[in-house]
């Protein structure tokens, strides 16, 4: 431990220290990457500092998965192990590795494996320290270089229109492609105008649960309590869903424009954005697009004279899934485990610090700009009716042009894969489609003409979720990919409802074992009893969908399941 940076880390802590708890987190993250680990005489100093108890420090560390008590490697990797990245080769690559690193100094590296790193077109991804890696072998792994490319497409590109045209964090770039001008157009209204604008667009949110935004403004505007927040949610987690990260580090700015229309229509006055930890690239970029707004005039004081104010503050994310649910992500702000809250009260009433708070994630207030810019008119041209507006959807594994995929005007599933992400890659067949990430469901081929609306997967007993499209060829195993599916869910399970705590465990036990060898008589049941457990009785959204595909596959694919009795 230098004395340098000792001298740098207890100068932030005096100047975090008046704010208390809520700066917990932000603590562990700085002292982790000055220290390399969070060794006691640091975690009492930052426990003294923002009077919390040692103990509940202690459970904090224990909850998020990227902070170590522990010495760990001078270089950390992780490979990600969730389905896509998992089908194309992710446990070997764990395995080689592995192999590679066991004559490696004592100290110098850290492999692990992890859920979703939301690198999911870029399959087998990882980690090296804060660089990703694509397309990972072992070799690169360990002479990592920076190449990335996510393919953005879609025939008429609307909210990802400047997303690789201007420099993300250019703000006269950005007012040149029509950037501040939703804004421009908001002051020039009364804040009831523009919740009265978002409710006439018929905007609903795009972090998965399709819920309408004008409801959550409307009641935030309205709830006794001040002062409001207003928050974006981008700790996109989900695998098979990494849309938000192009937006975060492609137009950074819309996201900025969305929050403080979001802030003047309700009355807030401060932001908060929580990006996950592992998307650190899109960290630095957002904070770099807060500073060049702030030094524009476009946050701070008076915004372009108008008498409001607004300002932005950027928290991560320490890698725990939960805390992309509303109230655990609060949670996390206020320097606490991510466990959810129950409900009611409602974040519009009791959200942020038990005050007036809107959640919206990162797409939903990139709409919003939009929304302002072109006029609700403008807006409804594109969608449907019941699904107004573009919509991004994350298109990986077995394609030829994995990416994100802009969609303006209602397309099926089949056109969505088939002709604009190019088919199956290579001479293969397709076997399977999980529609929604983890959280969703696979569907047949009788399904594969689906529009990609709400109302139409509605109709079909199919949920969009987040927009995740992951592609499976016909040299898949289902089980083997169910397998995944529990390994993820028990692991970001916080534990907090019993029934998601113990029935994700079983869950991934039952499903492990079909993968192995084919399971044990009254297998099937149990999983089908654990699974509308967790479904009926889980506390949140988590233990809820927790077996989504799971249920959906033993309907599709009851040989899988039924052999179990044989055994």
């Amino acid at each position: 431990m230098s004395k340098e940076h000792t001298a740098d880390f207890w100068e932030y802590l005096e100047q975090a220290s008046p704010r208390g708890r809520t700066m917990l987190l932000p603590a562990l993250l700085r002292a982790q990457d000055l220290f390399g680990y969070l060794f006691p005489e640091v975690t009492e100093k930052i426990g003294k500092a923002l009077h919390v108890p040692l103990a509940e420090i202690t459970g904090v560390i224990e909850f998020y998965s990227m902070l170590y008590p522990e010495p760990v490697g001078k270089n950390i990797i992780r490979v990600c192990t969730s389905p896509s990245c998992s089908a194309q080769g992710a446990h070997q690559l764990l395995e080689d590795t592995a192999t590679q690193l066991s004559n490696a100094p004592a100290g110098e590296y850290y492999l692990e494996s992890v859920q979703c790193l939301g690198l999911c077109d870029q399959a087998p991804s990882a980690l090296v320290n804060q660089m990703r890696i694509g397309h990972a072998d072992a070799e690169i792994l360990l002479n990592p270089s920076g190449e990335f490319h996510t393919r953005i497409g879609g025939k008429d590109r609307v909210l990802t229109a400047r997303c690789g045209e201007i420099e993300p964090t250019d703000v006269d770039a950005y007012q040149k492609h029509a950037g501040f001008n939703g804004l421009k157009n908001a002051f020039a209204q009364t804040p009831a105008q523009i919740r009265e604008a978002i409710k006439q667009s018929g905007l609903l949110g795009r972090g998965g649960a399709a819920f309408v935004t004008e409801i959550k403004w409307e009641g935030a505007a309205n709830a006794a309590g001040e002062p409001k927040y207003i928050v974006c949610n981008a700790d996109e987690s989900e695998p098979g869903t990494f849309k938000d990260r192009i937006l975060l580090e492609n137009d950074p700015l819309a996201i900025i424009e969305g929050m403080i229309i979001g802030g003047y229509a309700i009355g807030a006055h401060k932001g908060f954005i929580y990006i996950r930890g592992e998307y650190h690239q899109a960290q630095a970029i957002f904070q770099l697009a807060i500073d060049n707004a702030e030094a524009d005039g476009f946050l701070g004081k008076d915004i372009l004279n108008s008498g409001f104010d607004f300002e932005i503050e950027l928290r991560s994310g320490a890698g725990a899934y939960i805390c992309g649910e509303e109230t655990a992500l609060f949670e996390s702000i206020e320097g606490k485990r991510g466990f959810p809250r129950l409900k009611p009260p409602f974040p519009t009433t009791h959200g942020l610090y038990q005050k007036p708070t809107v959640i919206n994630n990162v797409e939903t207030f990139a709409n919003v700009a939009l929304i302002l810019r072109i006029g609700v008119e403008g807006y409804c041209a594109y969608g449907t009716p019941k699904s107004s507006g573009p919509w991004l959807f994350c298109v990986s594994g077995d394609v030829e042009k994995p990416g994100i995929y802009e969609i303006t005007q209602p397309v099926t599933l089949q056109e969505l894969v088939c002709e604009q992400a190019g088919g199956i890659k290579g001479e293969g067949e397709l076997k399977a489609i999980l529609l929604g990430g983890a959280a969703g469901k696979f569907i047949s081929p009788a399904d594969y003409d689906v529009r990609l609306t709400q109302e139409d997967a509605r109709e079909r007993g199919l949920t969009l979720g987040s927009g995740a499209v992951v592609v499976l060829d016909e040299t898949r195993d289902i089980r083997e990919t169910l397998a995944d599916l529990g390994h993820f869910f028990e692991h970001e399970s916080c534990g907090k409802c019993y029934p998601c705590q113990l029935g994700t465990q079983r869950q991934a036990e039952i499903l492990d074992r079909l993968a192995d060898n084919g399971g044990l008589p009254g297998d099937a049941e149990r999983l089908g009893d654990v699974g509308w457990t967790m479904t009926d009785a889980s506390l949140c959204g988590l233990g809820q969908t927790a077996a989504s595909a799971v249920l959906s596959a033993m309907k599709l694919w009851p040989e899988l399941f039924t052999q179990t009795e044989e055994a």
